[in-house]
């Protein structure tokens, strides 16, 4: 949680420093290239989601060389979607890409480098968040976060460095947000290698593992978290299509940079460590399982919501109390812009409440092996609801920034019912998991 609270203000201090040296379009060319890559990029980190159960479920048994196993093979998928089909195709699908969100041109000139350097470099990264999340399954969550207070730290010296340019170093602008990112995931990634191959870790690799696929770990991982991936895929494709609609606005750029800035960055304070939470919830949720202690997964899940529920009304409250100022720290200034900003917060402090009980819900089921009904919920209140208000209004009167703002809270809440409804079910307790003998 605190790792994602930091990893949080280093967009913060991105979109900041953008907004200070290239202004609002800056904003927005980030907001809606990161949107688009978040719809690759959580497919492929889904093979992580997989992994994360099944590390999870057999620390709690009790079973290290499962687990050094299924983290190896995550690697090797990972390594192979990641260098052999995201970074090319999306190096040159990123003008089509960004042709999707109806953003104005000049937004997409300044997007078009920011997405591509993100597409082809993010390697480094990835294997971050695989790391982080087999370290945190397996019982280790300290270790994760310094690798995230050391990767925040170096990308905010690299962006003060790049962003806006030092001595003989040229200002690169909206590049050099992604540039910082990149190169700090990179050098993070180094230091990951350096642990699991010197068994510093509570994750071990050895110079002996084959480079063979193990196609029988392979299958579990995407068993478990192919249907995360479609999640993640279904509800960032609605977070393109929301952007198209708030694209399609009479103030479109400065919606757009309202929106990334109150939803993307702000929100983030929220959701990120919501997202922190359903991590942990879904470690403490299998590895008892994994023991034989169900009745203890229950009270994780119950846990968790109440401290995100904690966050979500302190951080709220904020939002209502002093949203001019917070918008201010992007150095926004331009009037439509701190309107729509201030407008979308208020809706976002309510929103916050459901947002967190979902996503805390949700790593209890993912947690335990059912990470079908997340797909399935994400669909109706991630596509269905939002989309289908904004389609409704927009073709019987024309959109309002106030409907889509609206959209956002109630999807959210659908979200919430439906997740709390599906965990109390509790047909997650039968569910098994296995990988097989090691080969020989």
């Amino acid at each position: 949680m605190l790792q994602n609270v930091i990893g949080g203000l280093q967009g913060i201090i991105d979109h900041a420093m953008v907004g200070h040296y290239v202004g609002f379009v800056g904003n927005a060319a980030i907001g809606v290239a990161w949107q688009i890559f978040l719809v690759v990029i959580v497919f492929i980190t889904s093979v992580f989601t997989g992994m994360g159960v099944l590390v999870a479920r057999f620390t709690g048994a009790n079973e290290p060389e499962k687990v050094n196993r299924t983290v190896y093979q995550a690697f090797l998928t990972a390594a192979g979607l990641s260098l052999g089909v995201m970074a090319p195709l999306g190096y040159v699908f990123s003008p089509q890409l960004l042709g999707l969100i109806n953003a104005a041109p000049e937004v997409q000139a300044e997007a078009l480098p920011y997405l591509r350097i993100m597409f082809v470099f993010s390697f480094g990264m990835m294997m971050f968040f695989m790391t982080g999340g087999a370290f945190r399954s397996a019982g280790d969550a300290r270790t994760p976060l310094r690798l995230g207070v050391l990767m925040t730290v170096l990308n905010i010296i690299l962006n003060v460095v790049l962003i806006r340019g030092v001595g003989p170093i040229p200002a690169f602008g909206t590049k050099g947000a992604a540039m910082g990112t990149v190169i700090s995931g990179g050098v993070i990634s180094l230091i990951v290698f350096w642990l699991l191959f010197s068994h510093k870790a509570v994750v071990a690799f050895h110079r002996g593992m084959s480079w063979r696929l193990d196609l029988t770990i392979i299958k579990q991982l995407f068993r478990f978290g192919l249907p995360t991936g479609i999640q993640g895929v279904a509800m960032n494709v609605g977070g393109v299509f929301l952007l198209r609609f708030i694209g399609s606005l009479e103030q479109s750029a400065e919606a757009q940079a309202a929106y990334a800035i109150s939803y993307v960055e702000l929100f983030s304070l929220i959701t990120w460590t919501s997202v922190g939470l359903m991590g942990a919830t879904a470690a403490v949720a299998g590895q008892n399982l994994g023991a034989g202690r169900p009745d203890r997964t229950t009270k994780a899940v119950k846990v968790a919501n109440a401290i995100g529920l904690g966050v979500a009304v302190a951080v709220g409250g904020c939002f209502v109390v002093m949203p001019r100022l917070l918008l201010g720290i992007f150095g926004m200034e331009d009037p439509a812009v701190l309107q729509l900003g201030e407008q979308l917060l208020g809706y976002l402090a309510v929103s916050g409440l459901f947002i967190t009980t979902a996503l805390t819900y949700t790593g209890g089921l993912q947690g335990t092996g059912d990470t079908k009904s997340p797909l399935y919920i994400s669909i109706i209140s991630q596509l269905v609801v939002p989309l289908g208000m904004c389609a409704i209004i927009q073709a019987l009167r024309g959109l309002q920034p106030g409907d889509i703002w609206l959209a956002i809270v109630l999807g959210h809440l659908t979200r919430a019912t439906l997740s709390v409804l599906r965990f109390r079910q509790e047909k997650w307790r039968g569910i098994e998991v296995d990988i097989g003998p090691a080969r020989a």
